[in-house]
């Protein structure tokens, strides 16, 4: 359920197929409570249709955009070709994070006894959607306290449904950092490198690892391929740099294989 009444020009929304007829579709909006559009065959799909029903159903869920609204007539008049294919995985993405976090909400607010509409009020006032609050509470959460006005135990009851349930994906590079150092102390200025390539970021850990001399790996779990990308360079550098100042030999290959963890 959407917080307005109504949705607006233009935006995408989820609907549920209620009925169809020889040129025209009506369906409910999920996310508004009570309000039903309809679809013209010529808004159906591109081209011409001969058979309408070779191209929507009754109970199908699609995605359309919102060509006009009319309070004052309760009509909403919408269109389902005008929305492609990433734009209808996204918004069904979308859709399903928010019943996710809906149902979350319901949990905390049982918890807490604190009114579901109080809490996702609090929520919606610093995000856009629900889902973002609960991503957010799991990678900031002082962050997230600071933002957010509750009472206390419904607070509490929210960061602990959401680090139960939110799973913030995270991604893995890797590379081989080869040190060498012909001095008698060589031991000792590979170990300081290796001490210097474990930069201190927010949520990027940093694992090295011994391959066999001269080789020494290096592995950086992050949030997203920018940060971890950043992170394997700053780290490399720090140890090339104090490898190269003490007289010894350094380099830096990153591996071409890298994915995301869980």
């Amino acid at each position: 359920m959407n917080e307005r009444s109504w949705p607006e020009e233009g935006e995408l929304v989820v609907c549920t197929v209620t009925q169809v007829k020889d040129f025209v579709a009506f369906v409910q909006l999920d996310e508004y409570e009570g309000r039903e559009g309809l679809i013209p065959i010529s808004e159906i799909a591109t081209g011409w249709i001969k058979y309408i029903r070779d191209h929507i159903s009754e109970g199908q869920k699609i995605v359309c955009k919102v060509l006009h609204v009319d309070q004052a007539r309760g009509h909403i008049d919408l269109s389902k070709k005008d929305v492609n294919d990433h734009q209808r995985s996204e918004k069904i993405r979308e859709w399903k994070s928010e019943q996710k976090a809906r149902m979350w909400i319901g949990f905390a607010s049982t918890a807490s006894e604190v009114p579901e509409a109080e809490i996702v009020t609090a929520l919606l006032n610093e995000y856009a959607l629900l889902y973002e609050a609960f991503e957010d509470l799991v990678v900031d959460e002082e962050g997230f306290r600071a933002r957010i006005t509750l009472p206390e135990k419904a607070l509490e009851a929210v960061i602990a449904v959401g680090k139960e349930n939110v799973k913030i994906p995270r991604v893995t590079v890797t590379g081989v950092l080869t040190l060498s150092s012909p001095k008698p102390d060589g031991v000792n200025v590979i170990r300081r490198a290796l001490r210097s390539a474990e930069p201190k970021i927010d949520g990027v850990d940093v694992d090295l690892y011994y391959i066999g001399a001269p080789k020494y790996g290096i592995k950086i779990t992050a949030p997203d391929y920018k940060t971890a990308q950043k992170a394997i360079e700053k780290a490399a550098a720090s140890a090339v740099g104090v490898m190269e100042r003490a007289g010894g030999e350094a380099k830096f290959a990153r591996k071409q294989k890298s994915g995301k963890t869980a």
